[in-house]
């Protein structure tokens, strides 16, 4: 699949991905609909009004290409999705000159990625945030509550989740403050109010959801996945010490709503359909509502790692190299995001347009598979390496935190995510 616009072999952003993100330029500070191809973004705002969406679908929603964020074409549908896929992966073919040979037009709709600035692809009404790394769970269980009690009696029947804040998604880019927040310092003691000393990146992906469902109504396990407009890289930023003491009974509070950073650019699920592999097996089987059949229970075979830079204070300059400290992959996801969609509505629970459904930590086995700090140390009880000769138990302030996502076909071309970074910043003075 070869385009006219120039792709590097090792690029993300191949014509077979063509992922959609929400940017602006100092030329247009307005945000506007693109879609990534090689090093460039291409303007679908500027497409639409030059009429190049014909199909029978987007001719009459030419306006939801003409948004601020990608809420309207995600309500759409994903006859909608595939009609403009089909278009987009036409015009920018080899041989295809409608817009190669249109000069004007394509100096306006090709804009070289260094000049566009990210915004969040969604206005994100709901954030949930899931549970479902067995190699997780485990781990932790194992940390907290000895091999032999791991996995709570709960878990291996129903994906675990909790609602997360919506208001604090950033995008990629973005830095993040290191949180306030009541610590126990020491059993039988009073807590104390101090900034985190135990910050953390969580490794995870989500989906952005796509037309919802009726409040009351449910969606069953077989037709979630229609819902999914498509994926995106999750930091779900976590200060442990604050969520050792807080989260009995009710779970995380303030060591998460801090802040949550997405990748910019959202992949659909046609981009990742010659990906798809087959799921964990589930024992002992789920019930009816959950249970997908045999050859429909697939994740995508994506391969992840998160990498440290140091910063100023890490021991670094901000010209540090940086280290990766997990490798892992989607496709090792116990509970699968159809599953998750199902059981989250199973109450009758409304999901929208727009709103984020994270897996929780994703971790893997293997010598960097843990999907954060607080299993790479083993809640702190040893350091992990970096290359500029600093030890990391919990992240410091200056450190960027940069996971990156793909998936590889035979031939060497790439389906990426491109990256989801943040840097610590030192805890803000009390007023």
């Amino acid at each position: 699949m070869a385009s006219w616009v120039p792709v590097d072999p090792c690029s993300h952003f191949s014509l077979r991905n063509l992922p959609y993100g929400i940017f602006s330029t100092a030329a247009n500070p307005t945000p506007r609909p693109g879609v990534a191809i090689g090093a460039h973004v291409l303007d679908l705002a500027a497409l639409s009004s030059a009429g190049l969406f014909s199909g029978p679908l987007l001719s009459s929603q030419a306006q939801s290409f003409q948004q601020t964020t990608l809420n309207s074409f995600m309500a759409l549908g994903r006859p909608a999705w595939m009609e403009a896929r089909q278009s987009l992966q036409r015009l920018l073919a080899a041989g295809e000159g409608a817009l190669r040979d249109n000069a004007e037009l394509r100096e306006r709709a090709l804009v070289p990625m260094h000049d566009a600035a990210m915004h969040l692809p969604a206005a994100i009404g709901g954030y949930t945030d899931f549970y479902c790394s067995r190699e997780h769970a485990t781990n932790v269980g194992i940390m907290f509550r000895g091999k032999d009690n791991a996995l709570q009696p709960n878990w291996l029947h129903l994906p675990v989740g909790y609602h997360g804040r919506a208001s604090s998604v950033v995008v990629s880019g973005t830095p993040v403050r290191r949180p306030w927040g009541q610590v126990l310092r020491q059993a039988g003691h009073p807590p104390a109010f101090q900034p985190s000393s135990q910050l953390d990146f969580e490794l995870e992906m989500g989906c952005l959801v796509g037309p919802g469902n009726e409040l009351g109504s449910c969606l069953s396990v077989g037709s979630a996945a229609d819902h999914i407009f498509g994926y995106v890289l999750v930091n779900d930023w976590s200060a442990r010490d604050i969520q050792k003491w807080e989260y009995v009974p009710l779970g995380p509070f303030n060591s998460k709503n801090f802040a949550t950073s997405i990748s910019p650019w959202v992949v659909t699920p046609d981009a990742l359909a010659p990906f798809e592999c087959e799921a964990p097996p589930q024992d002992p089987p789920p019930l009816p509502y959950l249970q997908q059949p045999q050859g429909q229970r697939r994740n995508y075979d994506v391969r992840l790692e998160v990498a440290i830079q140091p910063g100023g204070g890490g021991g670094g300059g901000s010209d540090a190299s940086e280290t990766v400290v997990t490798r892992s992959n989607l496709r090792t996801l116990y509970w699968t995001l159809p599953q998750m969609m199902a059981h989250h509505t199973a109450g009758g629970c409304n999901l929208q347009p727009g709103d984020l459904i994270a897996t929780g930590t994703l971790s893997c086995e293997g010598a960097q598979g843990a999907g954060c700090l607080l299993e790479a140390t083993w809640n702190g009880s040893r350091a992990v390496q970096l290359s500029d000769g600093s030890e990391r138990h919990y992240l410091l302030d200056g450190d960027t935190v940069i996971m990156r996502g793909y998936c590889q076909a035979e031939d060497g071309q790439r389906v990426g995510f491109g990256e989801c970074r943040g840097m610590v910043l030192p805890a803000p003075a009390l007023r």
